[in-house]
């Protein structure tokens, strides 16, 4: 009876915290974290420590739909309208900061390299909502949001590929095995190709059954069934869940002629699952812990948007796009929310105490940070670049 109740309260704290949030132009987002570091063990106590780690399945739930969803948009037909030269771009920028922040952890904080790769990778996320959403309220338009809005679809995806790679790497490491050719390149690989033939597999499979189905209602029912138990399995064959659906996702919105009535269907019951998401990783965020995590929180704020901006910079004039595009587009990749959150979550489970704790707290710190100054930022970027026009 009462996670019921806690399950209430979270449900409320999102909304309510979001609508007053939003009452100052922040994303609705950043209203969920707050909301539930309030209502957390750390300040109001509303929801206690066991209650949100008794609700862990919400979580992974959520990183199960959020890996779906990318490998649903990643339409190949629209990346050959993107063309090469945005992939090139997404590359860099993404590897940027995974390259800036494994570097710095390594270099300047001395962390051990499971750690350094692992937060890294986690690194190259970028959340594209609250950049749209600066796009949608100044009504942006120009050179630099033609190439944006296609660099932060594609981002996560990148994202989640290489953290599949990284955490695998750092898996083996913290196994304590002998570092020699198998248990650092073919025992990762082995866990990334099989994943990404379960996905391929599955998403055959889902092709063939979904021309049997009749109706909406039979067809939300496969894709929920299809998701939980590639999470299941994923996990209990020590597989990267988000990878395996990652490719699931692709090969069923590329092969097989499917409706792709799913994908709307599935987002008439994702809200309510990451307002939840989102408000227990607020109750979740181990307060004392930010005081800990200290000047390493601080450098993979600063050293992942170097890399961002670098990336950004170098691919952008590498591919030849105008200067506005080169000195902005960095500017506009600052936020950071769902996927990040979502992985450093995973990352608990994969690096032992108390580092995997700490990756989760400086992640969820820093995301609080990227949504209250990253809209602010990207506007200045756009004006900058003289997408948004007259005074605002």
């Amino acid at each position: 009876m009462d996670s019921i109740f806690f399950l209430a309260v979270i449900f409320l704290s999102g909304l309510i915290f979001a609508r007053i949030l939003g009452k100052v132009k922040f994303p609705d987002v950043t209203g969920y974290l707050i909301g539930g570091m309030i209502i957390g063990p750390y300040i109001l106590g509303i929801v206690p420590n066991d209650a949100v780690s008794g609700m862990e399945i919400i979580s992974q739930v959520a990183l199960s739909f959020i890996a779906f969803s990318v490998g649903s948009e990643m339409n190949f037909n629209d990346i050959k309208e993107i063309g090469v030269k945005i992939l090139i771009v997404t590359i860099f920028e993404a590897l940027g900061a995974l390259i800036f922040v494994t570097l710095a952890m390594l270099l300047i904080f001395r962390t051990d390299l499971a750690f350094a790769i692992t937060i890294g990778s986690i690194a190259s996320a970028t959340a594209p909502a609250a950049t749209l959403m600066v796009i949608r309220q100044y009504e942006a338009n120009g050179g630099l949001v033609d190439v944006l809005i296609p660099v932060v679809a594609l981002d996560d995806a990148i994202c989640i590929m290489a953290f599949g790679v990284c955490s695998s790497i750092a898996t083996t490491l913290m196994s304590g095995a002998d570092l020699n050719f198998a248990t650092m390149i073919f025992e990762p690989v082995k866990e990334i190709v099989l994943a990404l033939i379960l996905g391929f597999v599955s998403g055959i499979i889902y092709i063939l059954l979904s021309k049997k189905l009749r109706n909406d209602t039979e067809t939300l029912t496969l894709t929920l069934a299809m998701i939980f138990i590639l999470t299941s399995a994923s996990i209990k064959w020590g597989l990267s869940s988000l990878l395996t659906l990652i490719m699931t996702g692709i090969v069923i919105s590329n092969m097989g002629n499917v409706d792709r009535r799913y994908q709307e269907l599935i987002s008439t019951i994702t809200p309510p699952i990451f307002i939840a998401f989102f408000v227990l990783s607020g109750a979740d965020l181990d307060l004392p812990g930010v005081k800990e995590a200290g000047l390493i929180g601080v450098g993979y704020i600063i050293f992942r948007v170097l890399g961002k901006y670098i990336g950004a910079m170098i691919s952008t004039k590498m591919t030849g796009f105008s200067k506005e595009v080169q000195q902005n587009l960095g500017l506009t990749l600052v936020p950071q929310a769902g996927v990040a959150i979502g992985l450093s979550l995973i990352a608990t489970r994969i690096i032992p105490a108390p580092h995997g704790a700490m990756i989760r707290t400086i992640i969820l710190s820093a995301t609080i940070v990227y949504e209250l100054v990253g809209p602010i930022i990207a506007k200045i970027a756009l004006k900058r670049a003289g997408c948004i026009k007259g005074k605002v």
